[in-house]
């Protein structure tokens, strides 16, 4: 059995997002885009921050902060400390292994 990607699981889950809320004008969903392409020094010179969630979500009001992982993957460190940093302000930090498990952040 072919195991699913991250990239998947998110494509997957903006999919259905887009579907469902986005296109009705009811929330927004981003993505980060936070791979080492480049220039690194750059990157960080201009906002690059290491741990940062794979996507946003601005859905009635909430900000929620989405990692994606297959079944086995694990938090980084640095995702780790960005997860403690938006948690201590109040915020939501989700890690998200299927779309059955994204469903449920919006009660469908």
């Amino acid at each position: 059995m072919k195991q699913v990607t991250e990239s998947k699981i998110q494509q997957d889950c903006f999919m259905w997002y887009s579907n469902t809320f986005a296109r009705h004008n009811i929330g927004i969903m981003f993505s980060v885009p936070n791979e080492s392409i480049g220039s690194q020094q750059r990157k960080v010179n201009i906002g690059l921050l290491r741990g940062v969630s794979d996507t946003i979500i601005i859905h009635k009001g909430i900000c929620m902060f989405v990692e994606f992982k297959t079944l086995t993957g694990v938090i980084s460190p640095y995702q780790k400390q960005f997860k403690e940093k938006v948690e201590n302000q109040g915020l939501k930090y989700y890690l998200i292994r299927s779309l059955e498990d994204f469903k449920q952040l919006f009660e469908i």
